[in-house]
């Protein structure tokens, strides 16, 4: 008798020991099986205008109906309020609050990674399915902002800067679209024309910014003579600077050049008195407005090193999420699922998606598969305690008194460098 009680307590125990075990590893599963209980998750963006902010309603609404994890999440809208947005998100951050993940701009990136804000991704993306997907380049740049060998931003969304040209001037000038750096110098040159015999330049091949914001595709020079954003004082940096200068030395640029912002280089592109500038895709509607299929767009060419500038907006986890996995899975439908797809559509930014990219939607405009061209060697500038006042005067001053003729190439590029990295 005694020894089959003590079998059946044995046995009992057993029992208990293996549901005990299955529960445990039922509560240890990584994310991807359906729980009972709802994984909450707040999402903090800022919207444009009303259609995106419907469309990150409907995006949020699909992912939550459609993922297997029951993973919820919850969108809130704040103004972008001139970059203010930042300031709010980190103000509560700071505080303990904020939401488990937000829309980023990479500027934002040094101070909320510098307060441990910010949750590192790498080791969600290296087991990440569709972490190909994604340009490699792509992660450089998220790295480069964070000033680590880390990643705490995830691709969402970009604009990258190419060269708008008129299929009309250059047909009449006779030049071909150029396909190395040295051929795009060319080409300013060519371009710039007296058309109507008066004995004075109505058309100027090269519509420069040489005031703030001109910082951006100035880069391209640069890295074009094989120098980069690393070293201004190089002579290959030098030697960009100086193709800059001359463009306007040799009257290839409006005269007005030294002063022309944003609002400047498209309308002298519109008016017809120059031939190509510099901008992104959010320009192109007033553009085929303007010219119907009188305009195109190439990617700025290749010299010794190829790169141009780019626009962001990305998505980031904090370090107080109590759920990184399921963040990361929100974040990722955003990359690259769904939701990036339908964002992009929406916005005609450029999507981060390889996948997305090859879409017919996005392959049949041809300035978003130019864009898509130049992702590759698409970058940023450092992003430094410095950067905001080189870049909004810095830059332009001294740009202006090199393009006077009052600073040297190499003066210039030293004053640069020191302005920027001290």
């Amino acid at each position: 008798m005694k020894r089959i009680l003590t079998l059946t307590i044995i046995t009992a125990l057993c029992l208990l020991m293996v549901a005990g075990c299955k529960k445990k590893d039922d509560e240890s599963s990584t994310i991807g099986s359906v729980t009972d209980k709802p994984i909450n998750i707040t999402h903090w963006y800022w919207a444009d205008n009303p259609d995106y902010s419907a469309k990150m309603q409907d995006i949020v609404k699909n992912f939550n109906d459609s993922n297997n994890m029951n993973i919820k999440v919850t969108a809130q809208e704040y103004p972008w309020e001139g970059g203010g947005y930042s300031e709010t998100l980190f103000t509560a951050a700071m505080g303990g609050g904020g939401p488990d993940t937000a829309a980023w701009k990479l500027t934002s990136t040094p101070l909320f990674k510098a307060n441990n804000l910010l949750a590192a991704l790498d080791s969600y993306i290296d087991k990440w399915d569709d972490k190909d997907d994604i340009e490699s380049n792509l992660y450089d740049v998220m790295r480069t902002a964070g000033g680590s060998d880390s990643i705490y931003v995830m691709p969402w969304n970009t604009q990258v800067l190419y060269v708008y040209y008129r299929p009309s001037m250059f047909k009449a000038a006779n030049v071909s679209v150029p396909k190395t750096y040295e051929e795009f110098l060319e080409a300013c040159r060519k371009l710039t024309r007296d058309t109507n015999g008066d004995g004075k330049i109505d058309v100027y091949g090269f519509g420069m910014r040489g005031a703030k914001g001109g910082q951006e595709p100035w880069g391209s020079f640069i890295y074009g003579r094989g120098g980069d954003l690393s070293d201004f004082t190089t002579p290959q940096a030098v030697a960009g600077m100086q193709d800059f200068i001359n463009l306007f030395k040799n009257g290839y640029v409006p005269p007005t050049a030294p002063t022309d912002g944003f609002n400047e280089i498209i309308a002298n592109f519109k008016s017809g008195k120059t031939a190509m500038t510099i901008h992104h895709i959010g320009s192109s509607g007033d553009m085929v407005k303007t010219f119907g299929d009188d305009v195109d767009a190439f990617v700025f060419p290749a010299g010794v090193k190829q790169w141009t500038s780019m626009g962001d907006t990305e998505n980031v986890v904090f370090q107080k999420c109590d759920n990184k996995d399921a963040a990361f899975q929100w974040v990722a439908y955003l990359a690259t699922g769904k939701g990036q797809e339908e964002w992009c559509k929406t916005t005609g930014n450029v999507p981060v998606s390889k996948r997305v990219q090859a879409m017919k939607e996005f392959q049949d405009n041809k300035f978003m598969k130019v864009s898509i061209q130049g992702s590759p060697y698409a970058g940023i500038f450092p992003i430094l305690d410095t950067t905001t006042e080189w870049i909004n005067t810095i830059w332009p001053n001294t740009v202006a008194a090199a393009l006077a003729g009052q600073k040297t190439a190499a003066q210039a590029m030293q004053d640069l460098q020191k302005g920027l990295r001290g």
